[in-house]
């Protein structure tokens, strides 16, 4: 069984910095790309930043130039910077892997969520 835990969300001022971390346990054998998404209210889901396991980093232009993300290969963890947060950042943000278990399995998972809001 994989797990995938956010924690670092919390309410920021317009301008202000949040970091989110992402911690990937359980029966990994490997792990392929990590991303971060987000859910705004009343919107679809969104990927903010994506990066493989070679650290090969994309953004959509809503977030590129502020936000940065990173992996810890060896720890499983994936983490992503926030700077200059805008109003429009806020919403329930998700970590995403696409993990091989140790059983053989592939399965892209998702982790429970954890709430940005900056306020304006």
């Amino acid at each position: 069984q994989v797990r995938l835990v956010e924690s670092g969300g919390g309410l920021v001022q317009a301008g202000g910095s949040l970091r989110l971390s992402c911690a990937a346990s359980g029966s990994i054998f490997s792990i392929r790309l990590m991303a971060w998404y987000r859910q705004a209210p009343g919107k679809q889901r969104e990927v903010v930043a994506t990066i493989t396991s070679g650290g090969t980093t994309n953004y959509p232009d809503s977030v590129k130039g502020r936000f940065t993300i990173s992996r810890d290969n060896a720890k499983n963890t994936v983490s992503l910077q926030m700077n200059s947060l805008k109003h429009e950042d806020t919403g329930v943000y998700y970590c995403n892997a696409d993990i091989t278990t140790r059983d053989g399995l592939s399965v892209r998972y998702w982790g429970q969520g954890t709430q940005v809001t900056v306020s304006s």
